[in-house]
């Protein structure tokens, strides 16, 4: 039986206990409100920023790239917004396997690869799973909506004219970042300057809205270069088609504006496409006609005969003979396809003959024969601008004895590429004046220079006009309609640093129209193999195919009816070397 005294203890003890956790229960309720105050009061601005860096992040806008449009304003080269798909590798850890099946099928990736990504970047936080998917495949991969799998927006170049325009623009990598041609060249105009913006993200880390905009991206700067791209198109076409029939191992042709040194088409076989990077090639995306030399032959001959004429070592209407068909100089001989005879000036080009510019250059100083070379801009680069220019060589006249001086009035100790070739001939062209080249439009070459006098270049062009006559070396290059001035070349390849028998590259230069030049194409076909290899026959037919449809497209008038009683040359006058 409980006793009174046990009565009141209990009674004692329980109101202690409730006393107790009634105090306790109130101080946990006193310091719950105090945690809330200091959290929505004393620390609140603390606690948003906190939950702002959590939720609330900074990220990059991508700019665009400026474009690149030819003179007439068609686009070559221009940016077109893409997404790539990423991942984060700490967020995909519970990812059902069913979905990665999804997701690589959909991308169109090697199965496993999303396994794999993962475990390469085990750690980060941010690895690419795919780069530049089309819009339809991006919003595939959204509708998935597989944690830690995101999208962002990038740039991705296409160039419309493919193959066409491929040597010359070059190409972007997988960052739109400027890799070989003109997008290499002007990487720095052409790129643009990112932008920031803050935008929220939701629990998956997925963008949910956007904040504010930062900085705003600035798109890089538009190019418009000198190109006409019709033109462009037909030199593409011609030259394939020639290169393909021949079979030629390569083959280059540059086409200037004879008045103002522009480049209007510059194509190279073997070309490539720009917008399919998946087998990038080298010797493929080189622009053989800007990078490559080679010895001009015969195309310099012409100059040869002008820089005498200028200097007064031949007279107008000279005479010279190249009987018995080869030359001594020492213990060296140089010789012609056959026995000439006795030249005028005019018919030294249109047969071509090595006897009578050696004999010419032979008259000539050295140094000044050299110092017209020079003045041409042989062995010093056309300044272009183009990434890996060439620059080619010119023998130093210091050392330059009589038999390399014979040679280099026909083409050999001289290294040049096809635009520096072509370049040349704008001296012919234009009435004496050497013009700068570029790939910009202008209309008046600032930089031009004379290198002959208006009579010399005159004289020239109606001597070369013989060259496209039935009897001449380039037939195959006339142009119905329109006269033609122009020069053949048909030179030995060096193989492992020997002239080769059997290997040549053909070569032809010509002015249309002649009385009134408007227009200025250099065409090399390299090793031609199906017979033919003379540079009238393999080079001369592309000239007349682009040349012919150019002038129509240009609106460039037929030549004038000439006056039977005006002579192409002076009358020949009987002076012999």
């Amino acid at each position: 039986m409980i006793s009174r005294y046990q009565k009141i203890e209990r009674k004692t003890g329980s109101k202690l206990r409730r006393r107790f956790l009634g105090g306790l229960m109130f101080s946990g309720m006193l310091m719950l409100l105090g945690k809330a105050i200091s959290l929505q009061v004393l620390e609140k601005e603390f606690l948003q920023q906190q939950g702002d860096m959590r939720h609330i992040v900074a990220t990059d806008v991508s700019a665009y790239r400026g474009k690149i449009f030819d003179r007439n304003g068609e686009p070559l080269a221009i940016s077109t917004p893409v997404k790539s798909v990423w991942l984060n590798p700490k967020e995909v850890s519970d990812v059902d396997s069913q979905q990665i099946v999804k997701l690589e099928s959909t991308l169109k990736i090697p199965r496993g690869k999303f396994t794999k990504v993962v475990k390469k970047n085990t750690g980060k936080h941010f690895a690419y799973l795919k780069r530049q998917v089309s819009p339809s495949v991006a919003e595939r991969v959204k509708a998935l909506d597989i944690t830690g799998v995101h999208l962002s927006r990038e740039f991705k170049r296409f160039y419309p004219s493919g193959e066409i325009t491929g040597h010359l623009l070059g190409f972007t990598n997988i960052d739109d970042v400027g890799q070989e041609g003109l997008e290499l060249a002007f990487e720095n105009l052409l790129k643009g300057v990112p932008g920031k913006k803050r935008v929220m993200r939701d629990g998956k880390k997925h963008i949910i809205a956007d904040i504010e905009e930062i900085r705003s991206p600035v798109p890089g700067k538009d190019l418009q270069i000198s190109i006409d791209s019709r033109l462009q198109y037909l030199a593409y076409r011609e030259l394939k088609a020639a290169v393909k029939s021949h079979q030629a191992s390569s083959g280059s042709l540059v086409m200037l504006d004879a008045k103002t040194g522009e480049v209007l088409a510059v194509v190279n076989q073997p070309g490539f496409n720009p917008n399919d990077r998946a087998n990038l090639q080298g010797y493929r995306y080189r622009n053989r006609a800007m990078t490559d030399v080679f010895e001009p032959g015969s195309t310099v001959k012409p100059f040869l005969i002008a820089s005498a004429l200028d200097a007064g070592y031949v007279k107008d209407g000279e005479v010279v003979d190249t009987s018995p068909g080869y030359y001594r100089i020492g213990r060296n001989v140089v010789r012609d396809f056959r026995n000439y005879g006795a030249l005028g000036l005019s018919d030294i080009l249109k047969k071509s003959s090595n006897v009578a510019v050696s004999k010419i250059a032979n008259k000539m100083p050295a140094e000044e024969m050299w110092g017209f070379y020079n003045r041409l801009g042989m062995g010093q680069s056309a300044g272009v601008g183009f990434p890996g220019e060439a620059s080619g060589t010119l023998i130093d006249y210091q050392s330059m004895d009589s038999f390399e001086q014979a040679t280099l009035s026909f083409g050999y100790g001289v290294n040049m590429s096809v635009m520096q070739l072509a370049r040349a001939y704008t001296a012919l062209a234009d009435d004496g004046v050497l013009h700068s080249v570029t790939l910009f439009k202008r209309d008046i070459d600032q930089d031009s220079r004379r290198v002959f006098t208006p009579k010399t270049a005159s004289n020239i062009r109606a001597m070369l006009e013989h060259v496209v006559e039935k009897d001449g070396t380039a037939y195959k290059a006339r142009v119905g309609g329109y006269s033609v001035a122009g020069k053949t070349g048909t030179v030995k390849k060096i193989i492992n640093g020997r002239y080769s028998k059997d290997q040549y590259l053909s070569l032809f230069v010509g002015i249309i129209p002649a009385e009134n030049p408007r227009l200025v194409m250099a065409v090399l076909i390299d090793d031609p193999k199906a017979g033919e290899y003379y540079g009238g026959a393999v080079a001369g037919p592309v000239f007349s195919k682009v040349m012919g449809r150019s002038m129509r497209i240009l609106g460039i008038d037929p030549s004038f009816q000439r006056d039977p009683k005006r002579p192409l040359v002076l009358a020949a006058q009987e002076h012999k070397l």
